[in-house]
């Protein structure tokens, strides 16, 4: 037992820390410092790192300072404190409407060159903002909990599966709390928009005890574990890293419709170093930085991702850059949609929760 325990111990002293949000970390130049770029992301600083070391490598002069922000704080902080000292130089979020909102509300440098040029149209708006990796949408499911043969599909099977004859899960599923994740809430609308059984599903997500989470990684925590079967409406990049790592995870993009979400860069109007921004950018779309953010943070590059009809193929249909995803980011419309949310998800009788505007 005694030994057990030691290796046991052991094992944890060799696993990275995960990051938390509102983690900051320091990339000092590999050379004589000559620039300073910071950069606000919500990508796990775990997964960013990477790409960070290699552009210096190009730019061994230049100090990367990164901070893991959620994506609603990402946002709001911006808005609060980016014009201070230390705002940042570039925002990549995956909260792509809130990006289109900085953008329409002129808080963004636009840029263009030779390799912002090769994105695709619908993954860039006003040569402001930029997808740098396109994420399908998933249904990630613990091997162990689910045999093939009960693995839905389709929205279609998911939702018999949550009316299935016993309720094989119940408290067993989870996914995004769309008061508290911005991307959540934008998924959540899109299947609202597209789906015709968004409603229904959504219902039987409330029946069935739906585990409700802000960010990706503890939703795949707690698929990983057991502790959950299911988790429905997740980014599949993170999930494909842990099964790469060992993890007991399967991803399923619906055949009905698979929504692709975009990892969004900006430059802020209020950046204090444009240019170094402006060549970071440029480095996340080259040929290089696309297959730096593929191999090393295994997130989806954009760069040469459509095919013939000018999306990522298949049954992937991209959530485009643009004035669209402004529609529920009016108050009285996001109000409106998360009355209807909540009545749906959460059992009767319990108590309602406050809003917090992003």
């Amino acid at each position: 037992m005694k030994s057990l325990l030691i290796m046991m111990l052991c094992c944890l002293l060799v696993l990275p820390a995960r990051a938390a949000p509102g983690d900051v970390q320091r990339f000092p130049a590999k050379g004589a410092a000559t620039a300073q770029l910071r950069i606000h992301g919500t990508t796990d600083i775990e997964v960013f790192a990477r790409v960070i070391a290699d552009y210096q490598r190009l730019h061994p002069g230049t100090e990367v300072i990164y901070e893991d922000i959620i994506t609603q704080d990402l946002h709001a902080r911006f808005l609060r404190t980016g014009k201070g000292p230390n705002g940042p130089d570039l925002l990549i979020s995956s909260g792509m409407d809130l990006q289109t909102q900085l953008v329409n509300d002129g808080h963004a440098l636009p840029h263009q060159s030779v390799w912002t040029d090769a994105v695709p149209a619908w993954a860039q708006w006003r040569h402001e903002a930029y997808g740098i990796s396109y994420e399908p949408v998933t249904i990630v499911y613990n091997t162990r909990a689910l045999p093939p043969a009960r693995v839905p599909h389709t929205r279609r099977q998911l939702l018999a599966l949550l009316r299935g004859e016993g309720a094989p899960l119940r408290g067993k599923v989870g996914t995004y709390d769309i008061e508290r994740s911005s991307v959540g809430y934008l998924l959540a609308t899109q299947d609202a928009h597209r789906g015709s059984i968004a409603g229904a599903l959504l219902g039987a997500l409330g029946d069935n005890a739906v585990v409700r989470e802000e960010r990706t990684g503890v939703l795949l925590d707690k698929v990983s574990s057991g502790e959950l079967s299911l988790a429905y409406n997740v980014l599949g990049s993170y999930a494909q890293a842990r099964i790469d790592a060992g993890a007991p995870l399967g991803i399923v993009e619906p055949e009905d419709y698979t929504l692709v979400v975009l990892r969004t860069a900006m430059i802020p109007r209020s950046s204090r170093n444009p240019a170094e921004a402006r060549s970071f950018l440029d480095y996340l779309l080259s040929p290089r930085g696309q297959l730096v953010l593929s191999r090393e943070a295994r997130l989806m590059p954009i760069v040469g991702a459509a095919g013939r009809d000018g999306t990522p193929g298949r049954n992937r249909r991209p959530i485009q850059l643009g004035p669209g995803l402004l529609v529920y980011l009016d108050a009285l419309k996001r109000r409106q949609f998360l009355d209807a949310w909540r009545s749906s998800v959460e059992p009767a009788g319990q108590p309602q929760a406050v809003d917090v505007q992003r």
